[in-house]
């Protein structure tokens, strides 16, 4: 018997506003800011029947609380779906809601799934990465696993390492640029369509609305940045400055057969070429989008010179730039976070895959002259993703 895949598309995405760790989510439940994704996406797709969703797979990196208990499941029976719909959870640390959506693209194009949500959550100012993990002591007793994989500034610390032309100021200026750039984007109205405003409570506060991204830090300049401790090795080049924070928030989109999203008169928004998960030394995580970029564009036949528009995850500066150095990109090449990344808006680990979707999907719309695009991140213990996306508006022009 042979099968024919089916070609799988990104309907719509949205996601939180980004937090701070114990800032304006601290009292807000993780699950509830999910199940809010997700309530978003049906309010904003109304005709997608909800008994039409045919899974749901919501990622956390620490399953835990109220991050915990098949959050996919429960996440899809408290946001409204029927409970004929089913769930799971998703765990590839800072990939989990990237996992989330390929594993489902999957059995889209293996005929399982008609549509499904993906996406992902972190509240890391409850559930800090780690809580409760217990470690098989061989991993480092026996020296499988090098002690700094462990602590991700440490890897980071590690790629400048094995980078050494990637200097303490070129991160810092990279850094600069992604506070810029975020900035520029929301004053421009292109981020806020992707948001779903969060009502908060504070016991002290009382209620509020989470409207934008808490961590962002417009005004940052290099001369700022310099006087930043380095807390991950004395004299190093890693500071809070150059790197994501730790924050919280969550990330959901629906994805569907093509055919199928048409019929219900879905958007098409992006379309699926092809993906790839990479391992390296888990020591220098940050170098993992380098074999996943290789292997997605192998996979895909295409080159990075047919790669237009670039949403690379911003956990530290020095993991972006090992990537564009490796390709002979410029630093500031145009193509590449033109609306700012994690630096500026935060990262909650296992959320952030869908977030650079949602901003591929924007850029997509704007530029039909773009054909491929592709989303990429570094994941703890070494291991990188890479998606490619084809623009269905692409008017044939050289991207």
């Amino acid at each position: 018997m042979s099968r024919q895949l089916r070609e799988v598309v990104f309907v719509d995405g949205v996601r939180t506003p980004f937090g701070k760790a114990k800032g304006q989510y601290a009292e807000t439940r993780a699950d509830d800011l999910v199940i809010k994704c997700i309530r978003e996406l049906l309010r904003r797709n109304p005709t997608l029947p909800p008994d039409r969703v045919d899974e749901v797979a919501v990622a956390a990196t620490t399953q835990i609380g109220d991050q915990g208990l098949t959050i996919g499941r429960t996440a899809a029976l408290l946001a409204g779906l029927p409970d004929s719909v089913p769930g799971f959870s998703v765990d590839r640390m800072c990939a989990g809601a990237m996992t989330a959506v390929t594993t489902t693209a999957a059995g889209i194009a293996f005929g399982s799934y008609d549509v499904a949500i993906a996406g992902g959550v972190e509240h890391m100012g409850r559930h800090p990465m780690g809580e409760g993990v217990d470690p098989n002591p061989r991993i480092l007793s026996e020296r499988l696993v090098d002690p700094d994989a462990l602590v991700m500034g440490k890897t980071a610390e590690n790629l400048h390492d094995r980078y050494p032309t990637i200097t303490k100021e070129r991160a810092d200026a990279f850094a600069v640029r992604s506070q810029e750039k975020a900035a520029a984007a929301y004053a421009a109205g292109k981020i806020q369509p992707d948001l779903v405003p969060v009502a908060t409570r504070s016991a002290e506060l009382g209620w509020g609305l989470a409207t934008t991204d808490e961590p962002m830090r417009p005004g940052t300049t290099m001369e700022s940045l310099a006087t930043l401790k380095t807390p991950f090795r004395a004299h190093g080049n890693v500071t809070a400055g150059n790197a994501a924070g730790i924050n919280d928030g969550a990330t959901a989109c629906v994805l569907a057969d093509e055919d199928t999203a048409r019929d219900l008169g879905l958007p098409v928004r992006m379309r699926l070429v092809s993906y790839a998960f990479a391992g390296v030394a888990p020591e220098v995580m940050g170098a993992g989008p380098i074999p996943s970029t290789e292997k997605a564009l192998a996979k895909a036949g295409l080159t990075i010179d047919d790669i237009g528009a670039f949403e690379i995850n911003e956990a530290f500066a020095v993991q972006v730039l090992s990537l564009l150095e490796h390709y002979g990109i410029a630093d500031d090449d145009p193509r590449v976070n033109p609306y700012g990344g994690a630096i500026a808006m935060g990262h909650p680990l296992a959320s952030s895959g869908v977030r650079l979707m949602n901003q591929l999907a924007r850029r997509f719309e704007e530029r039909p002259d773009v054909r491929y695009g592709l989303t990429s991140m570094c994941i703890g213990l070494g291991m990188g993703g890479t998606v490619i996306w084809e623009n269905p508006s692409w008017n044939g022009a050289a991207a």
